[in-house]
């Protein structure tokens, strides 16, 4: 059974240059598609926060403060643990 003419090298390179940079093309396009997901997220974070704040008539300096000191006393407690 006869097989096909075979490729010469220049021409596998050349195939693999075009796969390279097709893929490099669709890597580039899930990053974006990856960057809108972590924007989409990190907008509807901080609109549940921005809420939560509105929701407990706290201002950001006030709701800055607490959680300031939420987190020294926990690493304190972690440090006597």
């Amino acid at each position: 059974m006869a097989r096909g003419q075979r490729k010469t090298v220049e021409e596998k390179i050349s195939e693999k240059e075009e796969l390279i940079l097709a893929l490099r093309t669709r890597l580039k396009s899930e990053q974006s598609e990856l960057d809108a997901l972590y924007k989409e997220k990190r907008d509807r974070d901080l609109e549940e926060l921005s809420q939560f704040l509105a929701a407990s008539g706290l201002n950001l300096e006030e709701a800055s403060e607490i959680l300031k000191e939420y987190v020294r006393n926990n690493m304190s407690e972690q440090q006597t643990a």
